[in-house]
């Protein structure tokens, strides 16, 4: 098996002009290899509206894992608008995505990664979903595999003897806790750029999140019938 996960992020501009992203992964662990910037900007200092749920001790990180990480894509997307359209390439080791969408709507994934695989603690909750990562997914499709996710993880713990737990509430938790650090990377990225397109970005992300909270339960019950085969057997 490869010792390496990766994503190819390719953004062609109505000009002419391409973007090009190529995202490293340790297949151990989903850590985020990319050589990050060498001189992170100001922004990306820790306490510099610093996440009100950040467990990171400012004495042992002098930047936030994420923004180091995400400090030349935002510098790259700095001066375009949320609206502005583009066409979007995935391409990872089994195939390849392609959207026509708005800077935002194919911004939104790639920092989506960034921000799951960089090491901030809270993040690195959802950090499975990037092994099956889905770029340009539904609200459906991210609430399914939100779910399989969280549940999943209740197998390993049931599997080590650990308390396990069924319902979604701990899912919900999750995705509040996620909630605080998008809206905390906001207010950074607002410092961080001249127009729209990186916040809208995270905009984006963040309703996602906060569908999860309220739209988890209700979407789970819609595609029960779905699984009627595997729900009557004994």
């Amino acid at each position: 098996m490869d010792d390496q996960i990766r994503f190819v992020y390719i953004y062609k501009f109505k000009d002419g002009s391409t973007k090009h992203f190529d995202l490293r992964l340790d297949a151990s662990n989903l850590q985020l290899t990319t050589k990050r910037p060498a001189n992170p900007p100001l922004w990306a200092l820790l306490p510099f509206n610093k996440c009100v749920i950040c467990p990171l001790s400012e004495k042992d990180h002098l930047y936030c894992p994420i923004c180091a990480n995400l400090a030349g894509i935002v510098e790259e997307f700095k001066n375009f608008l949320s609206h502005e359209s583009v066409s979007v390439t995935v391409a990872c080791d089994e195939r390849f995505y392609g959207k026509e969408t708005t800077v935002q709507g194919g911004l939104s994934p790639l920092l989506g990664i960034i921000m799951t695989t960089s090491g901030c603690p809270v993040m690195e909750q959802l950090k499975p979903m990037v092994r099956f990562h889905l770029p340009f997914a539904s609200l459906d499709e991210t609430i399914f595999r939100g779910v399989t996710m969280f549940l999943t993880a209740q197998y390993f713990r049931h599997q080590e003897g650990k308390e396990a737990t069924w319902s979604l509430d701990g899912l919900q938790r999750i995705y509040t806790e996620v909630g605080q650090v998008n809206q905390g990377f906001a207010n950074r990225m607002r410092a961080a750029a001249k127009k729209d397109a990186n916040v809208n970005a995270l905009v984006n992300l963040d309703v996602f999140a906060s569908m999860m909270t309220l739209a988890a339960e209700d979407t789970m019950n819609r595609l029960k019938p779905y699984f009627s085969a595997l729900i009557g057997k004994e």
